[in-house]
């Protein structure tokens, strides 16, 4: 009972097994026995509700729910459904405020709300136009950060090219910013977003709801001025840039080869109502002020050191630090020169060759100037961009064009 059995092929007799849903020995009383298949300790095979019944067993679904209620069936209970998604709705919520948190975190932490403070506030006349970007609008202009849209990686940090929605080209920087350094870093930010100039890179914002401040700039299609300096492509010498800390890898040149200084202070900061401050030694090599690195005093002559170092540059087509060189430094290396034919001797062809020799040995000497020792025995940056000026208007008359003041 409960059983079958068919002749055996091999041997004499038959076989005989129990039907489905029951088990036992068939040859032996009692026989099959009915199987409770909710007991089994594997699992029960309903989802729900299981029934056991006489060699077979029913799944039953929840009030609310339908199907067969089977795990291997046709259909699933909507309790079971309405827990899954409820699951996973919980966990997307948890996530999206976790992530919510860290931005706030982040914004705080990076000067987010003295930078609202400082942009809303009217009493001193602050007034701008820059933006505070999120972090899914500056993710998506960089097609996440892609490394192919790298233009450049320093000590201030990485650079990408990024798309805005409103498909304006910008620059994106990933600031390196001490937590110490967060308040001058928005003072000075303030201060840049404000500066209408075309001699300036333009700050047109900032997203501060990230690790590391993000910074956006207009975007300068032509390279720096270092690559034109050190490259085949040949270079202009007749764009003098005032900056506090310039270098010629922070001079981009736009589609018009008009130059335009980036990385203006913006997270190293010189108070506008002081002629000198202490601070900590930085700089890059080669540019750096020589009285600065030895007194730690950043004065008002600093720059003009530094300007004296990119002009240098250009006069020589030489790295302003060299290994390969007797004098390593280039201010050393040009500093003491005194007869014309020395300095001739030192210029890069194409200005030897090509440039007015007058104007360029006036150009040698205000670099040496420009490259004294003592900051008292150089220039002011106005007294170098008025002797710059003069040589302009000297020019032909195709060079000498309008030419908007340097203060």
């Amino acid at each position: 009972m409960n059983s079958r059995c068919v002749n055996s092929d091999n041997n004499p007799g038959y076989l005989c097994t129990c039907d489905e849903g029951y088990g036992g020995n068939p040859y032996l009383s009692p026989g099959c026995q009915d199987v409770n298949e909710c007991d089994d300790p594997s699992g029960s095979p309903c989802v729900e509700i299981c029934t056991n019944t006489i060699g077979s067993y029913i799944c039953s679904c929840l009030k609310g729910s339908r199907g067969d209620g089977r795990k291997d069936g046709t259909g699933i209970g909507f309790g079971f459904l309405f827990l899954i998604l409820s699951s996973s709705s919980v966990y997307l919520s948890m996530k999206k405020r976790k992530s919510i948190k860290l931005k706030e975190e982040y914004f705080q932490k990076n000067g987010g709300l003295l930078l609202k403070q400082q942009l809303s506030s009217h009493e001193n006349g602050v007034e701008s136009s820059a933006k505070i970007f999120t972090a899914e609008e500056l993710k998506l202009a960089t097609k996440n950060y892609d490394a192919k849209l790298v233009l450049g990686r320093g000590g201030q940090g990485i650079v990408y090219k990024g798309t805005l929605t409103d498909n304006r080209i910008v620059a994106i920087k990933k600031s390196t910013v001490q937590e110490s350094q967060v308040e001058e870093f928005i003072n000075e930010l303030v201060i840049l977003t404000q500066v209408n100039h075309r001699n300036v890179v333009k700050v047109l914002g900032c997203c501060l709801e990230t690790e590391v401040p993000m910074i956006v700039y207009e975007y300068v299609s032509n390279g720096t001025l270092f690559d034109r300096i050190h490259s085949k492509n040949g270079y202009a010498l007749h764009q003098p840039i005032i900056h506090r800390d310039i270098k010629s890898a922070n001079v981009l040149l736009d589609e018009n080869y008009i130059a335009k200084v980036a990385d203006f202070g913006a997270s190293r900061l010189n108070p506008l109502n002081l002629d000198e401050i202490h601070t900590k030694i930085q700089g890059t090599l080669g540019y750096l002020d020589s009285e600065y690195h030895q007194t730690g005093q950043l004065t008002v002559k600093s720059d003009v050191y530094s300007f004296g170092a990119v002009l240098a540059e250009l006069l020589t087509g030489e790295r302003v630090f060299s290994q390969n060189r007797p004098a390593k430094d280039l201010a050393v290396y040009i500093r003491p020169l005194t007869e014309e034919d020395d300095m001739m001797d030192i210029l890069e062809a194409r200005v030897a060759t090509e440039g007015n020799r007058d104007q360029v040995l006036e150009v040698v000497k205000l670099a040496q100037k420009c490259l004294h020792l003592r900051g008292d025995d150089r220039p002011t940056m106005k007294q170098v961009a008025m002797e710059l000026e003069s040589m302009r208007r000297s020019e032909s008359p195709e060079h000498s064009q309008n030419h908007e003041d340097w203060d």
